[in-house]
């Protein structure tokens, strides 16, 4: 395939687009493609586009099962096709008149061969330096081509991510996974829609399916996801997205690891705690957020995100009673280099309960990124206290209940919460008991540090991940010593 001529920096292509992420006919990027796959004899075309960091879709062969082209013109791949091994190519229009067919053709081929001894020498050396490279290139094609049939999840994701949870997957082979699972089980509803067990070649997986009217949180989780390499053992894994026909209805799926004991929410409902397990949860949670606030540098990297909408809903628990972030619907990204906070187009405004002053009295920065950060660590604060009441200390352990449940009803208003947090400035009630034991000592002096009134006041993530990683080492010594 000839290399993509370097588009103008920072310019945008118009390209023909029908994957399930676009919403009108025509999508802008850095890069037009079209890519064909086969399906139990079934050949499926799709148009679109996407960022340059995911070129490595344009290299490589044509494959019996899956091939794609790319093209960098203004809906260039309106005309552009691509065939896969088997199909028939249409023959093209002759470029001469066939009367000089006879003449041009020879001269045309002396011309071949006397380029390619002139070039010989130096491409043999070149040839021999490539060729390891090349077999590696065509065998990594070469599996992406079979894993929806041959692979685990395990396999497919690791084949596809380096560093990213972004899985950098091609859209047909994300497409290809959703329509091969099962759904067993409804485990979860909410506002967005309801959260499935499913089951993938005897892999369990969870299917978010989002009602129409959240439409704009299913798509700009996609966009996330399929655009940001978001790899993290604290952080909800992502495998595919898609926007699929069921039961005469279009359903919105978002197709991720799944974690069997749910929410930490649930978790909190039916679990008490010790200091060890408090820590553990509070530590992995605070580590997923680290990872988001974050920006990465590099061709692996990543731009700084907030989540807006951290709560205890949105985490969930893993079975090494590890946390990882889920839900990113409100997220918004922004990237030093460009300055540009991209805030997406979702209508819907985070959780009241856990909003933080600033945003309750509408006083919030919209202009600025770290504004954003700042709420995080406030509801970052609010699940650290709801962690905290569940912790055992000398036998005495609290029922669950939600941050301020004393002073709002079960579902507050807008205004019940601006009341409480800004004109009153309530914070939830620490419990004395917790000053007794060292860990949740600590941690309840981090949560009150998280609910500064000043957004400037309160802690960072990272700030945060180093006291409670130092406090961690400090419960690990006296085990050493022992």
């Amino acid at each position: 395939m000839r290399p993509l001529r370097r588009a103008a920096r920072g310019a945008e292509l118009l390209c023909a687009c029908d994957v399930p992420h676009c919403t009108a006919s025509t999508c802008a990027g850095k890069v037009c493609f079209v890519s064909k796959s086969r399906e139990q004899g079934h050949v499926t075309r799709s148009r679109g586009c996407f960022s340059r960091h995911l070129l490595e879709n344009c290299r490589g062969p044509v494959m019996e099962h899956f091939g794609t082209r790319c093209c960098n013109a203004s809906m260039c791949n309106a005309r552009l096709d691509v065939y896969l091994q088997g199909e028939e190519v249409p023959a093209a229009e002759p470029a001469l008149p066939r009367l000089l067919l006879p003449i041009v053709v020879p001269l045309l081929a002396l011309a071949l061969l006397a380029a390619l001894a002139a070039l010989f020498a130096c491409k043999l050396a070149q040839h021999r330096r490539s060729a390891a490279r090349s077999r590696a290139g065509d065998a990594d094609l070469a599996l992406k081509a079979s894993l929806v049939g041959d692979s685990t999840l395990e396999d497919l994701l690791n084949d596809d991510c380096t560093t990213g949870s972004g899985s950098g997957l091609p859209f047909l082979v994300q497409r290809t996974v959703a329509r091969q699972i099962a759904l067993v089980e409804c485990v979860g509803k909410g506002r967005y829609g309801e959260v499935w067990r499913g089951v993938w070649h005897g892999e369990s997986v969870a299917v978010k399916i989002f009602s129409s009217r959240d439409e704009q949180s299913w798509f700009r989780e996609t966009e996330i996801y399929n655009t940001v390499l978001l790899r993290h053992d604290n952080i909800l894994g992502f495998i595919a997205s898609d926007m699929t026909s069921r039961n005469s209805s279009t359903q919105l799926w978002l197709i991720t690891h799944y974690h069997e004991h749910g929410s930490l929410y649930d978790y909190l409902q039916r679990t008490a705690l010790d200091s060890a397990a408090c820590l553990a949860l509070a530590s992995s949670i605070i580590c997923g957020l680290v990872h988001l606030h974050v920006e990465i540098f590099g061709t692996q990297g990543k731009p700084a995100i907030a989540h807006r909408d951290l709560k205890s809903r949105n985490i969930l628990v893993k079975s090494n009673q590890q946390c990882c972030i889920a839900d990113l619907g409100l997220a918004v990204m922004h990237s030093q280099g460009s300055d540009y906070l991209d805030m997406g187009h979702n209508p819907r405004v985070g959780t009241k309960r856990y909003m933080a002053p600033e945003v309750l009295s509408e006083q919030i920065r919209t202009d600025c990124f770290e504004s954003y950060k700042k709420t995080d660590i406030w509801a970052y604060g609010l699940v650290l206290w709801e962690i905290a009441r569940r912790t055992a200390v000398n036998g005495i352990v609290e029922e669950y209940r939600p941050p301020f449940f004393d002073a709002v009803p079960s579902d507050p208003s807008f205004e019940d919460m601006r009341k409480v947090v800004c004109v009153d400035q309530q914070t939830p009630v620490v419990p004395n008991r917790l000053y007794s034991n060292a860990v949740l000592a600590v941690l309840a002096r981090v949560m009150k540090e998280c609910w500064y009134q000043s957004p400037s006041a309160r802690l960072t993530a990272l700030r945060i991940k180093k006291t409670l990683k130092k406090l961690g080492q400090a419960l690990e010594k006296p085990k050493q010593d022992e």
